[in-house]
């Protein structure tokens, strides 16, 4: 069953925090590329909001079309939204969760209008900031805020991931978008690790 996020969490704060950013990440178990950051503030006077992002969920759950056909919509609701990444150089010298903490917070940063509250996906918080959060278990699934992130992490980083496919077409990233897939841990045992590679990720030569 297809989880639909809604907008619970958002009008139990929304008396008490107007600006609520949710946050979701993309990016987090792939072996290249950066982790993606997406970060959505939604209005809280549109009584037609729910309505009017009717399709947007957890980005897993939608085909690339869906979220291409998707993101003009929450960018135009939205009353800001922005989207940082961390390197994979910055994810081997931190950690992937601090770097996709890093990577939260640019994503915070780019917002037109810093928000008063955060959603965040579950893991995702950020401790740095002096700002008042909540993480959710299956935040993408619950929160429509968090949903809407989710998409433009997901979809931001895709496209990045295609144009780093120009530079480095026999790793196949157009394909796999720098997840472990076995034409991927293939490929990597063939050419080696890339700039664009986590060195510190283990590899699974599963396939022997």
């Amino acid at each position: 069953m297809i989880s639909t996020p809604n907008l619970l969490y958002e009008r139990g704060l929304w008396p008490a925090y107007k600006y609520i950013a949710g946050l979701d990440e993309a990016g987090r178990g792939a072996l290249a590329g950066p982790v993606c950051v997406g970060a959505v503030i939604l209005p809280d006077d549109d009584p037609h909001l729910s309505q009017a992002l009717s399709g947007v969920r957890d980005s897993k759950q939608l085909t690339p079309r869906q979220r291409d056909q998707l993101i003009p919509r929450i960018k135009e609701i939205a009353r800001f939204w922005g989207i940082g990444f961390a390197a994979a150089d910055e994810i081997d010298a931190l950690g992937i969760v601090p770097a996709t903490r890093l990577a939260a917070s640019r994503a915070v940063e780019m917002l037109s209008f810093f928000p008063n509250f955060l959603l965040t996906d579950f893991r995702l918080e950020l401790p740095e900031l002096d700002i008042s959060q909540a993480a959710l278990v299956k935040g993408d699934q619950r929160s429509l805020s968090i949903a809407a992130a989710s998409i433009l992490a997901k979809t931001a980083r895709d496209e990045l991931m295609f144009c780093l496919h120009e530079q480095y077409p026999a790793y196949g990233f157009m394909r796999h978008k720098g997840y472990g897939t076995l034409y991927h841990r293939k490929a990597i045992a063939r050419l080696g690790f890339s700039p664009l590679h986590r060195k510190t990720f283990t590899l699974k030569r599963s396939w022997e």
